[in-house]
């Protein structure tokens, strides 16, 4: 096993500690809930950084980071939802571009093609993110922040279905 691919495992298991501490429903669990899905979500650059310097990019790697950012970002998303912090429709559109562009990177990773991610689906990455961590903590113009994700988000799943 590659560092990178430990890596982007230890974000996978980071997912059920974030989740204990978001329903423990105290200030204290809130904010580490928060940090520890903003370390989980920093992992992100790291195993990519890894792999890249290390010549250790695996197919493996390629599909399990992206499954693992959507797994991280659609737990919190999914959990806010269902503590009445944002609406339904929006996790919905959120994820609904999600599986759609993770089942396009299932199809082509069958016809030994990949797709790599752009600059638009970093910047959406970021932007998820930053209005996550930004609606953890209550900031005001956090839910704001998570509409302008969501244009991002859908404006990104457009391009890789148009440049396929």
């Amino acid at each position: 096993m590659t560092l990178a691919t430990a890596i982007t495992l230890l974000r996978l298991l980071l997912v059920p500690l974030f989740l204990l501490f978001l329903f423990s429903h105290t200030l204290a669990g809130r904010l580490l809930a928060a940090a520890v899905f903003a370390f989980a979500a920093a992992t992100d650059g790291l195993d990519g950084y890894f792999a890249r310097s290390r010549n250790e990019v695996t197919r493996l790697g390629i599909f399990l980071d992206p499954l693992a950012d959507k797994c991280l970002v659609g737990t919190a998303l999914l959990a806010l939802a269902f503590l009445g912090r944002i609406p339904w429709w929006l996790t919905a559109v959120i994820l609904g571009r999600e599986v759609a562009v993770t089942a396009l990177r299932i199809a082509l990773a069958a016809r030994g093609r990949s797709l790599a991610a752009t600059p638009w689906g970093k910047v959406k990455t970021v932007s998820q993110i930053v209005a996550v961590v930004a609606l953890l903590l209550e900031l005001p113009g956090s839910l704001p922040l998570l509409f302008f994700s969501a244009f991002l988000t859908v404006a990104s799943g457009a391009y890789y279905f148009l440049h396929l």
